[in-house]
């Protein structure tokens, strides 16, 4: 089985974004946590379909619409929020519904047969192209960059931000700047597990992390490395199997998640008896 993916082009594909999400994973999904937007990540995520069916509707690449959409709810979520004492929550409900019901009516405007929107919503890793690939590396890189050019300036964020807020630095602007990375994080992984199950791929590795460490960088890094090992062995299960690669990987993930909570449970036992 191994040999199979370097023998054909799609399964080469297939393993760069599993690599490539995990590693966007482990960075953004990290921030997400420790940063509680979950909610948020996941209203931004069923945006995007709007802009994927808009894109379809217009003839272009839909993931563009996807990312366009996407960058434009999570500014407008943070403006809205700051702007009017409407709730959070809220904000995110509405925007998860209309990005849905918008992607719906474009969709159905679309000339033609309907396109099949399973492996936007549910993920096919095993349909990644060429071209989706390099999305995928530019915003990776984006990514990387924006998180450890300013490292310090992240990490005191996260767990004090009135300390940043009297050191003089705009808090604003960085929420902004995170929200809008929140955004090109999911649309790394709406080809690999969907815009439905994104938010889990985004969550559960760093939750297992968290559970051996409390250090941001090796939670990070902790956290990269097990959506590589779920990614990839999602990858290759569906393959073997013929089943959808998407939900694979999240079982697979929840599955780990749950062994990992026994495995920390035992390690601290074994500490205690020591």
């Amino acid at each position: 089985m191994i040999e199979t993916l370097f023998n054909y082009n799609f399964m080469k594909n297939a393993l760069m974004a599993a690599i490539l999400s995990s590693v966007v994973c482990g960075i953004i999904g990290t921030i997400i946590v420790e940063k509680k937007l979950v909610s948020m990540s996941g209203g931004i995520a069923h945006v995007s379909f709007g802009g994927i069916g808009l894109g379809y509707l217009l003839g272009i690449e839909p993931i563009i619409g996807g990312l366009v959409f996407s960058v434009f709810a999570s500014v407008g979520i943070s403006t809205i929020n700051r702007k009017t004492n409407t709730n959070s929550d809220a904000l995110i409900g509405m925007f998860w519904s209309v990005g849905m019901a918008l992607g719906i009516l474009f969709i159905a405007l679309t000339p033609g047969y309907p396109p099949d929107m399973t492996s936007y919503l549910f993920g096919d890793i095993l349909t990644v192209s060429s071209i989706y690939i390099k999305i995928m590396i530019i915003l990776s890189l984006i990514i990387l960059i924006s998180i450890f050019s300013i490292f310090n300036y992240w990490k005191a964020y996260l767990f004090d931000e009135e300390f940043v807020k009297v050191l003089g630095i705009n808090t604003g602007f960085l929420e902004y700047f995170l929200f809008i990375l929140i955004a090109l994080s999911i649309v790394v992984l709406i080809k690999v597990v969907g815009i439905i199950l994104s938010i889990a791929l985004l969550t559960i590795p760093p939750a297992i992390a968290k559970l051996f460490t409390y250090d941001i960088k090796n939670i990070m890094l902790l956290s990269t490395l097990l959506g590589i090992v779920f990614n990839v062995l999602g990858l290759l299960i569906s393959y073997q199997y013929n089943i959808p690669s998407g939900a694979t990987i999240i079982i697979l993930s929840t599955i780990g998640y749950f062994l990992a909570i026994g495995l920390s449970k035992y390690i601290k036992y074994k500490k205690v008896l020591a």
